[in-house]
């Protein structure tokens, strides 16, 4: 995932960062409410790990701007604030998930995976086009230059994973969860889908082996 993490006491964000990078993710850092409108302005983000006390403003105030502007990007807040109005306020500002000081890192994990699958489960069904090829999730009918494609199930939630954002480098642990909804003990599984879905494509469309990063979709 494209993680932004706003947060502004250096150790936490840098423990953060740190973890979530091995563990395949990708990170933006900001330790401030101006940063971090930056940061969202020049790029796309899957998630926001949102501090609520900054230096210049609640992070509430973000969750809330964002959502009234019509981003749903999942937002998991991290906080000292832990009382019940404090979350609720948190949750009526736009959070999707709370999360008090001090927390473990694989819970943040977690929770930000579980946001993630959330989202591209409930993601509005439209009509996905790249190149010469277009998926309709409602109907889960897939084209290529026109024909349709006939592909096996789990090859199918690959593409309709990776076709909102071409170009992005996923995560071979992203790509497992979007298939099987659990990371796979051999990564010879993922590898058979892969394989079964280039062979489908042709030369047309490219899914990119990205060396020690995952994978990206794209145009050739």
């Amino acid at each position: 995932m494209q993680l932004l993490i706003v947060e502004d006491d250096h150790t936490i964000a840098e423990n953060l960062y740190d973890f979530l990078e091995s563990r395949g993710h990708q990170c933006d850092f900001s330790p401030s409410l101006a940063g971090a409108r930056q940061l969202l302005a020049q790029s796309r983000f899957d998630a926001i790990i949102l501090d609520r006390n900054l230096p210049d403003g609640d992070g509430a105030g973000l969750a809330k701007s964002l959502r009234s502007t019509g981003n749903f990007v999942p937002i998991l807040m991290l906080t000292a604030r832990d009382t019940l109005d404090d979350k609720l306020s948190g949750f009526d500002a736009g959070a999707d998930d709370y999360l008090a000081k001090p927390f473990a890192l694989k819970e943040v994990e977690a929770r930000l995976l579980a946001l993630h699958r959330r989202q591209t489960v409930t993601a509005p069904s439209a009509v996905l086009e790249f190149g010469v090829l277009r998926f309709d999730p409602a109907a889960q009918e897939l084209r290529l230059a026109g024909e349709i494609v006939h592909l096996a199930p789990k090859a199918m939630r690959l593409l309709a994973f990776m076709l909102p954002q071409p170009n992005h480098v996923f995560s071979r642990r992203e790509l497992e969860l979007a298939i099987w909804g659990s990371e796979q003990a051999s990564s010879d599984n993922l590898r058979s889908v892969l394989h079964t879905v280039r062979k489908a494509i042709g030369s047309s469309l490219e899914i990119q082996n990205v060396h020690g990063q995952g994978y990206k979709l794209l145009a050739t």
